[in-house]
């Protein structure tokens, strides 16, 4: 399985900083690429295809440098790109046995190959078709097929739900996890969407304005909210407060008499009850903080 190692890394548009001297480890597996717009998602992507040359820092993929070995890199990595790479005319079998011969296949193991993807990914009764009588699912499917078409080790997708109905997109889902976890492809999926990063991805990269966030586990990610709470009072309260201080819980306090709350490791959320009946404050409620991702990624950029 592939991997990327990432140091020091800065990529520039001009005078603007798209990629902030971030270094990072990409480990085997499934890898969520999360960010908002203008947080350097794409342009992460295009400099470890070799699209764009960084103003400084080193990019390892699988022991190959880049840009140095580009074109080795690229025959080992599959692209699944966001926007449309539509030949209208052109019949998907023929489209991706050109995509084969860019990559240095042979005419002949590039339409054999062309043929079984083509079956994998369900379009073996349109591969004769014209690309433009493909619906959006179908096109997403094509350019699945083309990224895999050259059997890569690693596998980068943007976006590559956009557009499907809810079936397609779970279809789609599964063919990812299927392509990762059976063919032993290290896989990063760029989305917007982040139900399908907690549904499918073991790791996470969260960038924001060219740095990263965070990169690691997202079982991790997701269990450091367990110990976090948030409770309404009423009151006063400055007495509470100084009573979970002293009991080394973390807070915030919020708006509409809202607290957030962390406990340090060890310590039972009933000793925040006990607190309250020691300092006569009355908790009106106490629900713990969601360990949904989304909420997670909103809490980033408001940090």
């Amino acid at each position: 399985m592939g991997y990327i190692e990432v140091e020091n890394l800065t990529v520039t548009y001009d005078d603007f900083v798209a990629i902030d001297d971030i270094s990072l480890y990409i480990e085997p597996g499934i890898i969520g690429l999360i960010g908002p717009n203008g947080a350097g998602k794409t342009t992460l992507i295009r400099t470890f295809l070799g699209f764009l040359r960084p103003k400084k820092g080193r990019i390892t993929i699988s022991g190959l440098k880049v840009p140095k070995d580009i074109l080795s890199v690229r025959a080992m990595v599959g692209h699944m790109p966001e926007k449309e790479v539509v030949s209208p005319k052109v019949s998907g079998v023929n489209f991706l046995v050109y995509c084969g011969r860019l990559v240095g296949m042979s005419y002949v193991d590039a339409l054999e190959r062309a043929h079984e993807v083509l079956n994998y990914v369900g379009l073996q009764e349109a591969r004769y078709r014209p690309m433009q009588t493909y619906s959006t699912g179908m096109l997403q499917r094509l350019k699945l097929a083309q990224a895999i078409l050259h059997d890569p080790k690693i596998l980068i997708l943007d976006e590559p739900t956009n557009g499907l109905d809810p079936d397609g997109r779970l279809e789609m889902l599964n063919l990812i996890k299927e392509i990762a976890e059976q063919r032993g492809v290290t896989t990063i999926l760029s989305t917007h969407l982040l139900p399908d990063v907690q549904s499918l991805c073991n790791q996470v990269i969260l960038l924001r304005k060219g740095k990263v966030e965070y990169c690691g586990s997202l079982k991790e990610l997701m269990e450091s909210r367990v110990n976090q709470y948030e409770i309404t009072v009423q009151e006063p309260y400055e007495e509470f407060l100084e009573a979970l201080s002293r009991c080394e819980v973390r807070y915030e306090i919020l708006p509409q008499n809202k607290i957030s709350i962390s406990l340090p490791d060890g310590l039972d959320y009933k000793k925040v009850f006990e607190c309250a009946r020691l300092t006569s404050t009355i908790i009106r409620s106490f629900i713990p903080a969601s360990g949904n991702l989304s909420e997670l990624f909103q809490d980033s950029l408001q940090g």
